[in-house]
């Protein structure tokens, strides 16, 4: 045996060793083979942790060698669900106790290894767990037996090391056979549970009172020593550390168990007073201790409601925490700017106490069905309510929220109560709400010392964080008393701006809460109102006439009060980041208000414009402002003049200077290029100023002149710039002048985006946009893309260039299309196939009729790339996924063609002899059931078909004479071909009528089916009947029944009886 040992440690000690390199695979080998069977090898593991050497003056074996054996002895006790034989338990008792003997009562508890103390402190915990129940009852009592110490009025009456080895077992035990967390960690395996359950039961009935007596005699004699020592002059601080650490370590045991045991035996006169003296120890450690075990007691699960009432009764833990908090603010305010981590988390501890303490009472108030129980609670209740407040009001976040469960708690009782009782609320919780407001508001404001910029990300999301859960309890007040919470904020708002204006100094924070709770307030006052009726309190208007009205004779709401006020008090002028962009963010958002008070538009322009916002010299402000500028002239475009749209071009034309970064390349791998362009900096938000510019111009479309000349002097300077950098590109393959030119097409887009759409049809008298200037653009861009055509970002930039320069000039460019495409398709990406079907989509839509000539020229080349596209092999999920979003755009854009008045293009000369491969294609994607979306997209454009040509006599197009059939012949592509295929699907093995997509599939079916019945009328009708259903093997009468279904039914109706019949016809399949 004693060679197996030595090998067993010199494995251990290889395979710590990461020097042994080549020693070391072999020592993991055979440690896994040791460990596999240690049912076996479990001696070697017990012997190694305790042998002596030869002198017994210390362990035989190296530390690491002692965990490894321990961790080889948890192996054999963990998942013991059985009893041990009794020859191995009793060497393993028999060696445990004479360890801990020499090792606790005599040595010293492994003083330089506390990690092996702990381990072993878990071992043992194993080795209980499998053995208490039924061989060794006697565990505690043995372990009691080595507790006390002979008597002596210097020393402890209780040994320190075997006392802190109880303490560690009872929470080791406690964790595995109580601890919810522990547990849900664990697969749950029933024979387990079961054990842990009997270990319970039996300590219970044992042992709990012996437990709960030795634990609680420790901490007195701990507190008691303590007391003594703090007295002493002469006491070393190893001493008084030891005495902490036994008391501390004591209450967290008592801790562990308060929630298992009978609680008789845990609350007691000598128990709480004794908790309430270490609720407020000099000691640190002991208090956080206490105040954990407190609130277990406070949270026990008791099945009488008067029993939790009389428990917390007993504890008085309401007084305590307020004389706590009191005494514990007074110290923060003492300490001043001396910021104390440790004492901080005491009141956050104290704070988590009382969170606790409302939470009951709550819960007894809300489900307590005797009257007598509420109404103490209540009273109770009624009593911590300041005291909550006051930790809301703390100035540590982390603090301020442990009491936020509750406090909602707290709000959706007075909630539930309102709404059974429209009664004035009495006094006590009137004056509960008002403080809490008071605290909420207090709490919204920034650290004044704090400055929003430098604070990190995490501070910053964790007060924005903290603001969200205020602005909640603030929208609970409102829904128990609106009028409090409305009137509390404008009176806050309009107090705090008028101190601005009559020239008071205001701190940054205060402004800026004043700014803020204007920004919120239309979602505080949630008045119902919409658009100018939330800010005036005008008659109703009819929607032609409110332009007419002079909305400023009206008496203003609340909320245009304050919005009034805010631009009245020049606070954009206010000397601090945080203040003005709160402003920028509320004028941005209140965009109505100028619409009854156009007065405060210039204003509010001014600041927008100036260095405090576009021209400010802080890059972020600039980024934000671009957007909140832009969207301020997009909401009330109405409301400016063309002289003011003039003026406001002039002033930020020196932003139009576009802005490149090159960000850092985090690897040699990744293109610099496509860095830039997926993080493009503030370039991505300075695309709203040309939006921004676009709308604008606009607005000039009553001098149509000054308009064009305007565009056109914003343009050319970019035509000029984009014209360089092509060049330029082109010879030099650095990354600069191809950004630029992505950067400067995507502007000149913007531009376009920012004019109204072409209308269709053109009313009468309407003015277009500068049509030719737009036309140079887009041909301006379309150079540049001939000449990179070969870089993707550059076509990207293009499609998204054209898709807007298209629907502000609609027909009038759309001649540029056909080499636009043959410029986008000459080298691209399956993604970009995508995109620009897409992009032609959205053309149809806007165009209809006038992109024939362009559609009829584009079919049959787009067919072309996408068919031989999806017919290459698919190499992976990229190339699978790749091809699944081209079919879809693709049957998208043939069904919107289909759909649209442009049908006729499938069938033009140039068209119509591809018109069968087309068809052949869509087939194919109609019956893939690995892509259910395409194949209900596919049956989906064979139902237009169909409603296209096959109707026997379509209306003309001005809706009254019938000509002939479109397409003569097409009914029998529809019964030879797309039935078959319809029935040929739903047969499939493949098909799952129980999976949701394919739900869908045979729904659209249905649909399709239902379309030529209603089409092809009679013909239809006999062809299901006579023809194709018999072909089936259906019978008659079912073909009958089926077909009269379908003829009869609506489309509703149908889809239903077809679904259950599909489902019944496959189930009788496969029984």
């Amino acid at each position: 045996m004693q060679q197996e040992i030595d090998h067993l440690v010199h494995a251990i000690l290889i395979a710590v060793d990461p020097s042994q390199v080549a020693l070391h695979q072999q020592a993991l080998e055979y440690l896994s083979t040791v460990q596999q069977n240690v049912h076996e090898t479990w001696r070697l593991a017990l012997t190694v942790f305790v042998e002596m050497d030869s002198q017994g003056q210390g362990h035989k074996y190296p530390l690491q060698a002692r965990f490894s054996s321990l961790r080889m002895l948890d192996e054999f006790f963990d998942d013991r669900f059985e009893p041990l034989d009794e020859e191995t338990f009793r060497t393993v008792q028999q060696s445990i106790m004479s360890y801990i003997q020499s090792e606790y009562l005599y040595g010293p508890a492994e003083s330089t290894a506390t990690f092996l103390r702990n381990k072993f402190s878990h071992t043992l915990t194993l080795f209980f767990l499998c053995t208490y129940v039924e061989q060794w009852p006697t565990f505690f009592t043995d372990l009691f037996s080595l507790l006390r110490v002979a008597e002596s009025s210097s020393q402890p009456k209780f040994n320190r090391h075997v006392s802190l080895l109880l303490f560690h077992l009872i929470l080791e035990i406690s964790g595995e056979v109580a601890d919810q967390t522990i547990k849900s960690a664990r697969t749950f395996n029933p024979v387990r549970h079961t054990r842990d359950a009997r270990v319970r039961d039996a300590v219970r009935e044992r042992d709990a009172s012996l437990i709960n007596e030795a634990v609680l005699t420790i901490i007195a004699d701990g507190a008691e020593r303590l007391a003594i020592l703090r007295k002493s002059d002469d006491v070393d601080s190893k001493t008084l550390g030891d005495t902490v650490e036994v008391v501390d370590w004591g209450v967290r045991t008592f801790g562990s168990y308060v929630g298992w045991i009978d609680i008789s035996l845990t609350v007691t006169p000598t128990s709480v007073p004794l908790l309430f003296t270490l609720l407020s120890d000099p000691s640190l450690p002991i208090r956080l201790a206490t105040s954990t075990t407190l609130l277990r007691i406070v949270s026990k699960g008791l099945k009488e409601p008067e029993d939790k009432l009389q428990l917390i009764k007993v504890l008085s833990l309401g007084q305590v925490i307020d004389a706590l908090e009191a005494k514990t603010r007074e110290q923060q305010i003492q300490r001043g700017s001396d910021e104390d981590e440790g004492e901080e988390s005491y009141r956050e501890a104290l704070g988590k106490l009382l969170n606790v303490l409302v939470s009951e009472l709550m819960k007894l108030i809300d489900d307590c069905p005797k009257p007598e129980v509420v109404t103490e609670a209540k009273r109770l209740h009624g009593q911590i309510l300041p005291v909550m407040l006051r930790f809301m009001v703390d100035e540590y976040d982390d603090t301020c929220s442990t009491v936020f469960p509750s406090l909602q708690s707290v709000l959706a009782n007075y909630k539930r109560s309102r709404k059974v009782s429209s009664d004035p609320l009495d006094e006590p919780t009137r004056s509960f709400l008002n403080s809490l407001l008071e605290v909420i508001l207090q709490k919204l404001k920034w650290d004044k010392d704090e400055d929003p910029v430098d604070l990190d990300e995490e501070d910053a999301v964790a007060f924005d964080g903290l603001r969200k859960d205020l602005r909640t309890f603030m929208d609970s007040v409102l829904t128990i008393e609106p009028e409090l919470v409305t009137s509390t904020v404008r009176t806050l708002v309009l107090t705090t701006l008028s101190a601005y204006s009559s020239g008071v100094h205001v701190e940054w924070n205060d402004a800026e809460l004043a700014v803020y709770l204007v920004y919120i307030f239309g979602e505080i006052s949630k008045s119902g109102s919409k658009g100018r009726a939330a800010f005036c309190l005008a008659p109703a208007i009819p929607k032609e006439k409110k332009r007419e009205v002079d909305y400023s004779e009206y008496p203003l709401t609340p909320h245009g009060e304050i919005l009034l006020a805010l631009v009245q008090s020049g606070i954009s002028a206010y000397p601090h980041r945080a203040v003005i962009m709160q402003f920028f963010e509320t004028a941005a958002r209140y965009s109505d208000f100028f619409k009854i008070r156009k007065d405060c538009i210039m204003p509010t322009l001014e600041a927008l414009v100036s260095n405090r916002g576009l021209h400010s010299m802080d890059e972020s402000v600039r980024s934000r402002v671009f957007y909140l500028f832009y969207k301020f002239i997009k909401e009330g475009r109405n409301d400016i003049s063309p002289e003011l749209s003039i003026s406001l071009l002039g002033n930020i034309r020196d932003l139009l200077v576009i802005q490149i970064e090159i960000p850092k390349v985090e690897s040699p791998e990744d293109d610099p290029l496509t860095e830039a362009i997926k993080n493009p900096g503030i370039f991505d938000s300075q695309l709203y100023i040309f939006e921004t510019i676009g709308i604008l111009l606009s607005l000039l479309s009553k001098a149509p002149e000054q308009q064009a000349s305007l565009l056109h002097s914003i343009s050319t300077p970019l035509l000029e710039d984009l014209s360089t950098n092509v060049v330029v590109a082109k010879v030099d393959k650095d990354v600069i002048p191809v950004l630029r030119v992505h950067h400067t097409i995507m502007a000149l887009g913007n531009i376009a985006k920012g004019f109204p759409d072409y209308p269709s049809p053109v009313p009468e008298g309407y003015t277009f946009a500068p049509l030719e200037i737009f036309r140079q653009i887009a041909q301006g861009i379309l150079l540049s893309l001939e000449a990179l055509n070969t870089v993707k970002c550059v076509r990207d930039a293009t499609r998204h260039a054209f898709a807007r320069i298209m629907a502000t000039t609609g027909s009038n460019a759309t001649h540029l299309i056909p080499p636009l495409m043959a410029n986008l398709l000459a080298h691209f990406e399956p993604s970009e196939l995508v995109d620009f079907m897409n992009f032609i989509g959205l053309l149809i839509h806007k165009l209809q009729k006038d992109m024939f000539n362009v559609l009829d020229e584009l079919l049959g080349p787009l067919n072309a790339h996408i068919v031989q596209l999806l017919s290459q092999p698919i190499a992976g999920t990229d190339d699978s996924l790749a091809h699944v979003d081209m079919k879809r755009s693709y049957l998208m854009l043939l069904t919107n063609v289909i759909s649209s008045e442009l049908h006729d293009v499938f069938i033009s000369e140039r068209n119509k002899s591809a018109l069968e491969s087309l068809l052949a294609s869509v087939c194919e994607f109609a019956q893939d059931l690995s892509d259910s979306a395409s194949q209900k997209s596919a049956f989906a454009f064979f139902g237009r078909c169909v409603q296209v040509w096959c109707n026997p006599q379509p209306l003309s197009t001005d809706g009254n004479v019938p000509r002939q059939q479109i397409l003569p012949g097409f009914e029998r592509f529809v019964y030879e071909r797309l039935v078959p295929t319809a029935f040929a699907v739903l047969s499939s093995p493949h098909f799952n009528p129980k999976d949701g997509q394919m739900v869908m599939v045979l729904l659209e079916i249905a649909n399709f089916l239902q379309v030529v019945c209603k089409i092809r009328g009679t013909e239809a009708h006999e062809f299901f009947v006579s023809v194709f259903l018999p072909s089936q093997n259906w019978p008659p009468d079912t073909a009958l029944e089926f077909t009269a279904k379908l003829r009869d039914l609506d489309n509703k109706a149908f889809r239903k009886y077809f679904s259950e019949f599909v489902k019944a016809s496959r189930s009788q399949t496969v029984s």
